[in-house]
């Protein structure tokens, strides 16, 4: 891979000045071979292994990061889904123990979150997931590095309705169980459809089975470099040539990409795998997925004709990336989490973004309803059938949606509540006051479209 001057001077430009970071490096690792006949006995492998190999992650990525000049901001590890290596443990076991021991070992490495205690269950569940699912709330909400996810639909499978009205179960009792701290452990909950192996970002991030034992994947950011690139073009710039703007950028922030993950790879002596090419905000100031739609010519995100624009820059975004590397993959598009994007915020707060239409985003995005806080009354039923639409869009759609979302206790409509962090500010936005509630009770599985049928 060559690089030419201007583009190197391009990089540091837009290091220096326009919020250009590599958003995470993540360790992908097999847990199989930690599976044991005890839940203990797993626990203690799970977290040897996790500290074993991940011991020079951190100060490796550290080291690049200050060589290039690039900001790495978070070091991440995911592993096999949980769910999956206890399934020979004899007895019904403490699967906390096992969630406890790697969140220990993330702990002991230094990294900032560890993703996989998860479950693919859009078919259905074995009787150790059913008791697994049950464990999630207790494992958030006593631990502080831990990432969990569900998947509970495929295009191919269709939409597991029993996961689904679970799942709003399990969201409430997080909600309750960290009252104290704003429902915080839904914030380290995704409910997905499609959900990818590779995915580099939490707190979705599983390491599938298809994956080799050990694997770095780096997730590159860049929405402030985007967002200035656009408020510096004419305003009477047609959208096409717009479009030709982002994928130029798009092209430069896959290649600085690459360039760390493979150097990383190298140095801890693993294979590279995918650059996630997702543009992810932060509440920073400018570093914001919203300011880029806005600058494209809207008074407010959220407005009538954002879901095109954002499907313009989405679609800009994966072309520049493909045509930078052969290892895109993950996600790749546009994250529009409300809490974590300073312009989303606002937009929320004066009514101009809705969940409604955060819905629609979905159709051309990466996920959907992300770090979206909702009046703490919200029952469980509304809660599932906010995911069900969310995932008959990634269903139809044949694309990976995925729902984050926190009924935050106490709270109602218009209040804001403060998680902290990257995991930044959330307004309270209101839900459909209609009741959903037969429709979720009716349960089984909505069959797979038509279109699933390919071979």
């Amino acid at each position: 891979m060559e690089y030419t001057t201007a583009e190197i001077l391009q990089t540091v430009r837009m290091t220096e000045m326009e919020h250009l970071d590599i958003r995470t490096v993540t360790l992908g690792l097999s847990l199989r071979d930690c599976a044991t006949d005890s839940i203990e006995g797993t626990a203690a492998r799970a977290r040897e292994k996790i500290e074993s190999t991940a011991e020079r992650l951190v100060a490796t990525v550290n080291e690049i990061g200050d060589e290039v000049g690039i900001s790495i901001a978070n070091k991440r590890i995911s592993i096999t889904p949980a769910s999956m290596i206890v399934e020979g443990a004899r007895g019904n076991g403490d699967y906390i123990a096992l969630a406890r021991a790697i969140d220990e070992g993330a702990r002991s490495v230094g990294v900032d979150f560890i993703g996989g205690y998860s479950a693919l269950v859009h078919k259905g569940w074995t009787r150790v997931e059913s008791d697994f699912l049950d464990s999630i709330p207790e494992a958030l909400s006593s631990t502080e590095r831990l990432c969990s996810s569900l998947n509970v639909a495929t295009t191919r499978a269709g939409i597991n309705m029993d996961a689904v009205r679970r799942t709003g179960n399990l969201i409430k009792e997080m909600a309750e169980r960290t009252r104290e701290r704003g429902g915080l452990a839904c914030a380290k909950f995704v409910c997905f459809a499609n959900a990818v192996e590779d995915n580099p970002f939490m707190a979705g991030a599983f390491h599938g089975v298809g994956e080799p034992e050990a694997v770095i994947n780096v997730g590159v950011s860049g929405p402030g470099v985007v967002n200035h690139a656009v408020r510096d073009a004419p305003l009477d710039l047609p959208l096409d040539e717009l479009a030709e703007v982002i994928k130029k950028l798009a092209f430069k922030l896959a290649r600085a990409g690459e360039l760390v993950g493979r150097e990383a790879a190298r140095r801890l002596g693993l294979p590279f795998g995918i650059i996630d090419l997702s543009l992810a905000p932060t509440p920073v100031l400018g570093d914001s997925v919203a300011d880029i739609i806005e600058a494209m010519g809207f008074e407010r995100a959220g407005t009538h004709g954002t879901t095109a624009a954002l499907a313009l820059l989405t679609d800009a975004v994966k072309k520049g990336g493909a045509m930078a590397s052969a290892s895109v993959g993950g996600m790749s598009g546009a994250f529009i989490p409300v809490s974590e994007d300073a312009t989303m915020i606002e937009a929320a707060r004066v009514g101009a973004l809705s969940l409604d239409k955060l819905e629609a985003w979905t159709s051309v995005c990466s996920v959907g309803i992300d770090m979206v806080a909702v009046p703490g009354a919200t029952s469980a039923e509304t809660i599932a059938a906010i995911i069900a639409d969310e995932m008959a869009v990634g269903v139809m759609n044949n694309k990976t949606t995925a729902v984050r979302i926190i009924p935050v206790p106490g709270r109602t409509v218009g209040e804001m509540v403060e998680f902290g962090g990257l995991l930044g500010t959330a307004p309270i936005m209101p839900v459909n006051a209609f009741s959903s509630d037969v429709f979720i009770r009716r349960g089984g599985r909505i069959p797979a479209p038509i279109h699933s049928l390919r071979n």
